[in-house]
Parts: structure tokens; C-alpha cells; sequence
């Protein structure tokens, strides 16, 4: 246990000295400094708090150590902001938060929500939709975010389900919505309308697609995938065990189970909302019974040698920002979960010349296909 507290640490800039453990940005200071302001008697009460989306574990922990708050509940789509969460909770011998396993059961009866704004609208609303229909009447939901990737229309996806929202003045680099009264009463509950998750029948390849908000690509087929799935019948005719890494909203591990009924396939993402997503994509279209779906961070809790064919689409933004650090992790364990002799086909935009980090991590490479922004290799575990 460290021998300062969480409070005093909080209370650091990155340029200060000291342990070097966790870094809080702007935005974060925003949301807990506004906390009390908006709603400080939630912050009173066990249970009244919820937390969206906290990327490092900072608003948590600063809802527990700074304010004082108790059961916190905590909504976290990527698995990597939960580890990292459980990871500082366990630096500083902090707990009093869980992760609720439905949107009903993390906002019933909240009265207090701090959000970290995404890029995606769809998350948003749906978020915005589920604490309006479950939260108390009087919910405050705090949304923060860095100024230059706020948007207007922000603004009016909150208003779908609040009947006042509000936006802060600019500090530092960050700004933050406030919204408020919740449209629904005791009346009118049932006239909040919930579209998520979004099914969409695509006649091209005779699907339906279930996508949550925030999945990549929603209920749509991304271009990539669609180049992919034009080349995957010959990728490995002879696999028994198949893995979507990153698998989205679940179009390749579905159409690659239909085309292959012998074929026992594992869609896996860092996402709570894509597993989700590929989990109901499957089950809708038939091969729920032939599609596992594992949440791991680019595939590493699979199984080392586990699978003869690996099919991927890899990120590569990192919310707003460009980043091939995904991909390049996806690579490395798609090298651990393929059998000597086994394939990772995959689909990238072309300008990343990703050729040479396949070589290297994964084996020798071939170019299946190349169209004017896509490319398809195949890359052979030696």
C-alpha cells in the first residue's frame, strides 16, 4: 500500500514529482471538480452514482477516494479501461464500485452519471436512452470530453431523452453536457423508445445484422469486410477451429459459419457491446450454436495453438485517435492462437503496408487480393 492517498495524488499535475502510477487529464479533473455542483447529494448516498466509459479508472477511484462515494456502479465497454480500473483500485486498496451486467441494473435509481465522451453518436444515445428510462426522475448525467472532438449535434442526441441539456464553459482543453429531467414520468414511460440494438436485414449477403452503439461499423457491412469476405472461401478449406479477431458486429464469424457448417468459430473483441453485437448476429441468423464469443483484448485469453484460421478486420483509430498499435497487437496473438501451419487472413487499408509487420510476426505473407483501398494477405504460422 502507498504512502500517500488517492486524494493527494489526484490533486498532482504529470509534471509533478512522484510516483509515476496514473496520469489525470483534464477532462477527468473537470468531471470531479463539476460532480459536486451538479448533483453532490448522489454523491452521499450508496448506489446513486454510476460511471461511463472511464478510460483509466480515474473517475471511479476519484468518485471513491475524493468525494466519498460508496457502490459505485461502473460501466466500461472496453476491457482494457476495466483492467486498468481494477489494476489502480488494487495500487491504492480502493473498492466500493462492480460492474452491473445490464444497462437496467446499472442505472435504476441513479441519480448521479459521469460520462467520457467517445467519438460515437450511437453510444451516446443509447447510453442517453437507457439512463432517461431507468435512472430517477432527477439523474443528472455529466458528460465530459476534449473540446476540439465535441460537436453541436452532441447536444441533440441528449435531447432524444433529456429535456435539458446544457454545456459548460471551456477549461483547459476540456468541456462538458449537462443533462437533465429525464423524459419520462409514471405516464409516459413507455413512449421512450429504444432502437438499440439496431437489426438490419442486408439483402446482399441474406443477413441480419445486430449492431449496439459504438460497434464498429454499426448494423452495416464495413467495405473492408466486404473485400474479405469475397476471398475467405479459399482460407484454409481444412479448418476445424476458426477466429474473427475483432469481430465487430459479428458479419464474418456469422457469414464464415453459414458457409462452413462443419466449422466451430470464436468471435472475440474488446468490446462489451461488439461481443454483444457478434453474440446476436449469430443467434439471429442461425449459427449461435457453431459461434462462441470470447471478450479479450486482441485475443489474448485464447487459447495458444487453438485455432487453424484466423480471419481479421483490425482497427485502425483508437476512438479519435490514428493508431496501428491494435493491429500489431492482433498480429502477435493471432501468431499464438494459430497452429503451425495455420492462416491469418486479413483485410487493411492499403496505405499501412502492414506486409512487413506480418511477415515478422506471423510468418511468411502472400497478397490474395488488392482493390484501390484494400488489401487481403494470408500469413502461414510457421
Amino acid at each position: 500500500m502507498p504512502a500517500f492517498d488517492f486524494a493527494d495524488f489526484f490533486r498532482r499535475t504529470p509534471d509533478d514529482d512522484g510516483p509515476d502510477l496514473i496520469t489525470i487529464d483534464g477532462t477527468d479533473r473537470f468531471l470531479l471538480d463539476e460532480a459536486p455542483h451538479v448533483h453532490g447529494d448522489a454523491l452521499r448516498h450508496p448506489g446513486a452514482v454510476t460511471v461511463v466509459d472511464d478510460q483509466r479508472g480515474v473517475l471511479t477511484l476519484g468518485v471513491l477516494a475524493v468525494h466519498g462515494a460508496d457502490d459505485v456502479r461502473v460501466v466500461q465497454d472496453s476491457l482494457v479501461s476495466e483492467r486498468a480500473l481494477e489494476s489502480i483500485a488494487g495500487t491504492f486498496g480502493r473498492r466500493g464500485f462492480h460492474h452491473p451486467e445490464t444497462y437496467e441494473d446499472a442505472f435504476t435509481d441513479a441519480r448521479l452519471v459521469l460520462l467520457r465522451l467517445s467519438k460515437s453518436h450511437d453510444r451516446l444515445d443509447e447510453v442517453a436512452r437507457a439512463v432517461a428510462r431507468f435512472a430517477a426522475p432527477d439523474v443528472v448525467l455529466l458528460c465530459g470530453g476534449r473540446t476540439k472532438y465535441m460537436t453541436l449535434s452532441q447536444n441533440d442526441v441528449l435531447r432524444r431523452s433529456f429535456g435539458e441539456v446544457a454545456a459548460s464553459r471551456g477549461r483547459g482543453k476540456s468541456r462538458l453536457l449537462v443533462a437533465q429531467d429525464p423524459l419520462r414520468a409514471a405516464a409516459n414511460r413507455a413512449a421512450i423508445t429504444d432502437p438499440w440494438p439496431r437489426r438490419v436485414h442486408l439483402d446482399e449477403l441474406g443477413m441480419t445484422i445486430a449492431a449496439h452503439g459504438g460497434v464498429f461499423a454499426g448494423a452495416s457491412l464495413d467495405l473492408g469486410t466486404r473485400v474479405l469476405l469475397g476471398e475467405m472461401d479459399a482460407a484454409v478449406p481444412t479448418a476445424r477451429v476458426a477466429v474473427d479477431l475483432g469481430s465487430g458486429n459479428g458479419v464474418i464469424a456469422t457469414e464464415i459459419a453459414r458457409r462452413r457448417p462443419g466449422l466451430r468459430v470464436i468471435a472475440t473483441d474488446v468490446s462489451a457491446v461488439a461481443v454483444a453485437s457478434s453474440r446476436m448476429t449469430a443467434d439471429l441468423n442461425g449459427v449461435g450454436d457453431r459461434v462462441r464469443t470470447v471478450r479479450s483484448d486482441a485475443g489474448d485469453e485464447l487459447d495458444e495453438g487453438s485455432a487453424q484460421l484466423v480471419l481479421c478486420n483490425p482497427p485502425f483509430h483508437a476512438d479519435t485517435t490514428v493508431s496501428t498499435d491494435a493491429a500489431e497487437a492482433m498480429f502477435r496473438n493471432a501468431a499464438t492462437i494459430l497452429q503451425s501451419g495455420g492462416e491469418l487472413w486479413c483485410v487493411w487499408n492499403s496505405h499501412l503496408r502492414y506486409r512487413p509487420v506480418l511477415e515478422k510476426t506471423v510468418g511468411p505473407t502472400r497478397q490474395i487480393t488488392r482493390t484501390d483501398r484494400f488489401t487481403v494477405t494470408a500469413s502461414r504460422r510457421s
